[in-house]
């Protein structure tokens, strides 16, 4: 089986560390969003993967290349970007005579019984019931089970199961089809294409489309709710067995990941801090952060930060939202 994975996009909410890499590759946990998804396909399996790639497409390119370079993966150009439907209509001639796909969204973590999710002999979309179904694609179900709606961004909505970003797609002429149905129409919700749509069309159709519904869901769109996944997944048990070497004058409150060739110096380090790579740090209280690789942090006192790679920060009690290659100064300079 073929896996898709759409990560052409900008992540705007996610800026200014989206200027200067994909979301796909931001840090959380101490490895890139787009490393989750690909060690749990891997793991399951799935060597043959689709990435559809846009914005600093060629980051991603170079990460996959060195980091699996025993899969086979071909690349799909999205631009002009419109939409999550577009994105998997541009794929349409490296799956057409498949039997079946997997698509999964290159943005969102999610743990569930992908075994089942991929024995499924009908098509199957994960789901998790959220608080605010307004902000997503909401599928409405019949008394068996099976999709009888799917809605993105209802405002009123009439079911609170919303997709997550993982889809297993058994019937691709039907999933064509009705991609380009949507295209030809310019059938578009808030100016894009929704994959969404193409799948409210196959279910007219007489398609049939049950659920599976997800253990767990970790949106990392925006600076809070990546801290927040960064903050969930550091709390599961290989971080907490985690040893690392004793730097010197420093304490490390677990769970924290802390990459390789890094400096700590007088410093208290955790609970739920990500470090990446040939960073220093000295005389710094550091808390429920993502720090990036070949940083320097000096007299700091931070919670609830991100930092981006090759930046500099000196002096301050504060949280941030630091991009790559930035450099701060708080100190006093006028002494």
């Amino acid at each position: 089986m073929k896996a898709i994975i759409p990560v052409a996009g900008v992540g705007s909410t996610l800026r200014p560390h989206t200027h200067t890499q994909p979301k796909a590759l931001v840090p959380v946990a101490g490895k890139a969003i787009l490393s989750y998804i690909m060690d749990d396909l891997i793991a399951a399996g799935i060597r043959d993967f689709i990435l559809v790639i846009g914005y600093l497409g060629d980051k991603i390119e170079t990460y996959i290349s060195e980091t699996y370079p025993d899969i086979h993966v071909t690349y799909v150009i999205q631009e002009p970007r419109e939409g999550l439907g577009q994105a998997i209509w541009l794929t349409r001639e490296h799956i057409q005579n498949d039997s079946e796909v997997l698509i999964v969204l290159g943005d969102t973590i999610v743990t569930l019984d992908l075994q089942t999710l991929l024995a499924s002999p009908i098509s199957m979309l994960g789901v998790k019931k959220v608080d605010t179904p307004w902000s997503f694609g909401i599928t409405e179900l019949d008394n068996q089970g099976t999709i009888k709606k799917l809605v993105e961004k209802p405002k009123i909505p009439k079911s609170n199961f919303a997709l997550v970003g993982i889809y297993k797609i058994t019937d691709i002429p039907a999933l064509l089809a009705a991609l380009q149905y949507i295209i030809d129409n310019q059938l578009k919700t808030q100016n894009e294409y929704h994959l969404t749509d193409a799948l409210m069309k196959m279910v007219e159709d007489g398609v049939k489309i049950t659920t599976i519904q997800v253990n767990n869901w970790y949106d990392c769109g925006r600076k809070e709710t990546l801290l927040e996944a960064n903050s969930i997944l550091m709390n599961r048990a290989e971080f907490k067995r985690k040893d690392y070497p004793e730097f010197t004058e420093s304490i490390i409150i677990q769970p924290v990941s802390i990459g390789k060739n890094c400096n700590i110096v007088s410093s208290i380090i955790g609970p739920n801090v990500a470090i990446g790579e040939n960073t220093v740090i000295r005389s710094s209280v550091i808390q429920n952060s993502i720090i990036g690789s070949f940083s320097a942090l000096e007299n700091t006192l931070l919670h609830h930060s991100i930092i981006g790679n090759d930046s500099s920060l000196k002096g301050l009690t504060q949280s941030l939202n630091i991009g790559d290659n930035t450099e701060i100064n708080f100190s006093d300079t006028s002494k």
